[in-house]
C-alpha cells in the first residue's frame, strides 16, 4: 500500500531541446509513449510539452520513492489530457500499486523551464 506522497521536478527546456537535437525521435521514443509524442507534435513548439511530461515522470518516481530506478521507467506512466485539456496521469505499470484515480498531476512551463507536481492519494477512489 502506498502512502500519501508528493513529488516535484523542474526541467530546463533547453536541455530537453539539446537532447532532441542530438538524438531526435530516438530520444522521444525513450522517454515518451506514442500517445504523448503525438500530443506534443500538435504544438507549434513541442519542447515545452515534452519537458513537462519528462518532469511529470520524474515527479511520479520521486513520489513513489523509487526515483528513475527500481523498476520505474519512463513508460510506467503516461500523461494524457481530459476533454478540457487538464493533464491526467495514466498508470501503465501496475507493480507500484497505484491506480489512475489515486494520482494527481499539475504541469506548467514558462520561459526556459517546465515543472510538474504530483500527489499520490491512496484513499482517492474516484474522479477529482
Amino acid at each position: 500500500m502506498i502512502n500519501r506522497e508528493v513529488g516535484v521536478d523542474i526541467v530546463d527546456i533547453r536541455r530537453i531541446r539539446r537532447s532532441y537535437e542530438r538524438y531526435g525521435e530516438k530520444f522521444l521514443r525513450r522517454v515518451l509513449t506514442e500517445h504523448e509524442i503525438s500530443y506534443c507534435k500538435t504544438k507549434k513548439d513541442m519542447m515545452p510539452s515534452v519537458a513537462a511530461r519528462f518532469a511529470a515522470k520524474e515527479a511520479v518516481s520521486k513520489a513513489i520513492g523509487s526515483g528513475m530506478s527500481r523498476g520505474f521507467s519512463w513508460k510506467s506512466v503516461e500523461v494524457v489530457n481530459d476533454k478540457k485539456g487538464k493533464p491526467l496521469l495514466k498508470v501503465l505499470d501496475s507493480q507500484f500499486g497505484i491506480a489512475d484515480e489515486q494520482i494527481r498531476v499539475s504541469l506548467s512551463h514558462s520561459g526556459d523551464y517546465a515543472v510538474a507536481f504530483v500527489l499520490l492519494d491512496p484513499e482517492s477512489r474516484g474522479p477529482a
